[in-house]
């Protein structure tokens, strides 16, 4: 493919394939936009900045849209802009919305926060989902931080693989504490340290702020303000002025599709895997 978008046949076969008009994970992916909506309404009204990151960033940048089988969105700001996002979310007197954080409820242990449904339960491969408060539909709200790799690479590390036991521990009254305990030795202690560290950084990176993950996606200021403007949805979002460069650090030839394996991997909730594969996987019993 030497294009950046797919042509107008390869968009549709995927989108028959995978998530049609009247499929569950297409009626998700349209309560995930109108959610992103909000949210973008709500940094407008308040002055913050924010751009589409990750898979959405892809999908905007190859489909002009979701990629057909993903099933969440990714959006990143700056930590101090998080910071102000998240007290105003934590604040936002929704019936139908919740940002979901450490803050908001214990068993909630990522460094990122999750705009949510508030009503529904997605079924996902992780454990952890079953101690959630809430667990509807959500979109992936990041901060990002001026340190280096090594910085950010041993906050995730530590902070995930401490946290992933816990998930393990059915008891609520040793769980709970224990958690909290993690999130003071790591996030209180640990990661003060960790960003004396990150500021080795004559490139300039930033990457998602300590003990969030994925610590290879790599952000430079230079190649993302100012920010532009991309169509996702029939949609104009902020994404970076450089989204080449960004996605071809994170994913390498963004342009080509996955293999199979790939895609089924890529999908978190348990749903959407028999929605899609069911009849496959019925055939191969057979």
């Amino acid at each position: 493919m030497t294009q950046n978008r797919l042509t107008e046949a390869e968009a549709q076969q995927l989108r028959q394939r995978y998530n049609p008009d009247g499929s569950l994970l297409r009626h998700d992916q349209m309560e995930l936009l109108e959610m992103l909506n909000v949210v973008a309404d709500i940094c407008k009204r308040h002055n913050i900045t924010w751009w589409l990151s990750s898979g959405t960033l892809l999908g905007a940048a190859r489909h002009e849209g979701f990629i057909p089988w993903d099933d969440d969105v990714d959006i990143v700001l700056l930590r101090k802009d998080y910071k102000r996002l998240k007290r105003i979310l934590l604040n936002l007197e929704s019936s139908e919305y919740v940002f979901h954080t450490a803050e908001s409820d214990v068993e909630y242990v990522n460094t990122f926060g999750k705009f949510r449904k508030r009503q529904g339960r997605v079924r996902v491969t992780s454990r952890r989902y079953d101690y959630y408060r809430w667990a509807g539909v959500g979109l992936d709200i990041f901060a990002i931080e001026k340190t280096n790799y090594i910085a950010a690479r041993i906050a995730s590390v530590v902070y995930n693989n401490l946290q992933h036991t816990t998930s393990y521990i059915r008891a609520s009254w040793l769980r709970k504490p224990l958690i909290r305990l993690i999130e003071v030795l790591c996030l209180g202690v640990l990661n003060p340290i960790l960003r004396l560290i990150g500021l080795i950084n004559p490139r300039g990176e930033y990457h998602y702020t300590l003990g969030t993950g994925w610590a290879k996606h790599t952000f430079y200021l230079k190649d993302t303000l100012p920010l532009t403007k991309a169509r996702f949805e029939g949609v104009e979002f902020p994404v970076p002025k450089d989204m080449d460069s960004y996605l071809s650090n994170v994913y390498g030839n963004w342009r080509e599709l996955p293999d199979q394996q790939s895609i089924r991997r890529s999908i978190h909730c348990k749903a959407y895997i028999e929605e899609i594969y069911g009849h496959d996987q019925e055939k191969n019993n057979d």
